[in-house]
């Protein structure tokens, strides 16, 4: 599997270095590159009332590089604020069994929640994330188990509270569907 990683607007470079090197601990054998393209944060998918941005919006500009660039998959990392309706918030958004998703990082820093500023945690937070996603795009779906990559994150402490490797169900899947790719 290739997944390339797109920086979506202004990202901090070490933290796409990081998540980078994250997806390929847990993914071993992917290739995992970082595109020197950025791709500017659509205005149109901008909420004034929400003051966010629409992630499926970004989605489907993110779908594009997936033609362009050759890769099975493409993570887009954005440090602006996503939502998706009926939603407060997300942290990410993905295509089930497709080709593109997004993170954003902007949830994600513990000073956004008055706590002090923490590299390692943010870093860590963020490549959890990365995982989730890039799992929903080989068909994984929402674990149970709380401490799964994969259980869906309502809070900042869902995401702090799982790890960022996949239960044992649902590293069984992943193993499968790597197979098939």
């Amino acid at each position: 599997m290739k997944i390339a990683i797109l920086r979506v607007g202004s990202v901090d470079w070490e933290v796409v270095e990081r998540v980078k090197s994250g997806l390929c601990r847990v993914f071993p054998g992917t290739d995992c590159v970082i595109l020197d393209d950025v791709m500017l944060v659509p205005p149109d998918a901008y909420n004034v009332i929400r003051r966010q941005y629409h992630s499926s919006s970004l989605l489907v500009k993110i779908r594009e590089y997936v033609k362009k660039s050759g890769v099975d998959r493409v993570l887009g990392v954005t440090d602006v604020d996503l939502y998706v309706p009926r939603l407060n918030f997300v942290f990410g958004e993905a295509e089930y069994l497709g080709g593109a998703a997004i993170i954003s990082l902007f949830r994600l820093r513990p000073e956004f929640y008055g706590r002090p500023v923490s590299r390692e945690l943010f870093v860590e937070r963020s490549v959890k994330e990365a995982v989730h996603e890039v799992g929903h795009m080989l068909g994984l779906e929402h674990c149970r188990d709380s401490s799964c990559v994969m259980f869906f994150s309502n809070s900042i402490f869902d995401t702090d509270r799982k790890s960022v490797g996949f239960c044992e169900r649902c590293s069984s899947l992943v193993v499968a569907r790597l197979e098939k790719v």
